[in-house]
């Protein structure tokens, strides 16, 4: 099979590997899309250790949509044939593989294979390019979930206000995920005006702060609301899918009381904050990293509804042949949305 080896910094390898083979137990995928992550980018532009975990030599890629190639006699409710998502924390049989499951490769094998365990059906009515980017969907559904106040099983309070700041896959996301949870008013910030464009044609109230005044345009569409610094934004909840240190320091004096702050950004840089003024101002600072079972059911709900043309985000479609020129081109903040690699010929 055809398979992309990640030798390190601005260095792949494409290369042909013997093709998995299914035990009693298991299942062999064969990837028919796959997408290209800001951790690809990351560990492809800067070395090991800069995103996922990815192990020099091995095969990578952890974003994609498969046909099942092969089943095993012992695997129930999986037939040769079907499309599915392998979902990368379970897929490998293995958490330290979410990152590196393979999406770079023809075929997967899938150990131990259970369904709506390791693997889940995608829904006919989501297009494979569409499909590829379940993964980091789920990514920001959970976000957004977790910026949502509960009231019952799966649902939640409606009718307030979010910011998301980072208009990659994730941030797009997370803002499509709040409007399907009941947000009432979502914005989008990004310094790429080539991905707030992208958010605009979604729907979504869109700034710069590169060259808008955030505060400002914030008040007038969101409304006016009180905070220990004044008036402020009438924002509940702001997610920070972008990682830069301003926007958490920007949350602690300016987020109105008991507004939340999300955090699913990649960022290891240790951070302080005016935990008095947090107190005082009841805000709350909330984790979010990776994704369960049913936010996978929730983007499949979100991608087929119909309220919104997501597949508009992708912008640039390579083979596999030109690995690199598309992790180059998903690097490019300026000049690109999401990038999808076709794996199948």
């Amino acid at each position: 099979m055809r398979a992309a080896l990640y030798n390190g910094k601005k260095s792949i390898e494409m290369t042909v590997l013997p093709t998995p083979e299914a035990g009693e137990n298991d299942i062999v995928v064969k990837n028919i899309y796959a997408s290209i992550c800001g951790t690809d980018v990351a560990v492809y532009e800067h070395g090991p250790g800069t995103g996922h975990r990815i192990t020099v030599g091995s095969e990578f890629g952890h974003e994609m949509v498969s046909e099942v190639f092969q089943v095993g006699k012992n695997v129930k409710n999986i037939k040769v044939g079907d499309r599915v998502y392998p979902y990368p924390r379970l897929a490998k049989g293995d958490l330290k593989r979410a990152g590196t499951t393979g999406g770079f490769s023809e075929y997967i094998l899938v150990p131990n294979a259970k369904k709506n365990r390791s693997l889940y059906a995608v829904d006919e009515r989501i297009s494979d390019k569409l499909a590829s980017l379940i993964e980091p969907f789920t990514v920001g559904c959970r976000a957004a979930r977790r910026g949502m106040i509960p009231c019952g099983k799966n649902a939640y309070v409606d009718g307030q206000n979010a910011v998301v700041f980072g208009c990659g896959t994730i941030g797009i996301a997370a803002a499509v995920a709040f409007r399907y949870f009941g947000m009432n008013k979502v914005m989008v910030c990004d310094y790429s005006d080539f991905r707030l464009k992208l958010a605009k044609e979604l729907g979504f109230a869109v700034c710069n702060p590169s060259i808008e005044n955030y505060t400002d345009k914030a008040k007038d569409y969101f409304g006016i609301a009180p905070s220990l610094s004044g008036e402020t934004a009438d924002i509940d909840c702001w997610l920070d899918a972008a990682g830069a240190k301003s926007i958490l320091d920007d949350f602690i004096k300016l987020g109105k009381l008991e507004s939340r702050f999300v955090s699913v950004a990649v960022n290891n840089t240790l951070r302080s904050v005016d935990l008095l003024h947090m107190t005082y101002a009841q805000q709350s600072i909330i984790g979010s990293g990776g994704y369960m079972s049913e936010d996978v059911i929730d983007v499949q709900k979100l991608m087929s509804c119909g309220k919104w043309d997501l597949e508009r985000i992708i912008t640039h479609e390579f083979p596999l042949e030109q690995l690199e020129t598309a992790i180059r081109t998903a690097g490019d903040v300026n000049q690109s949305g999401n990038v999808v690699v076709k794996m199948k010929k």
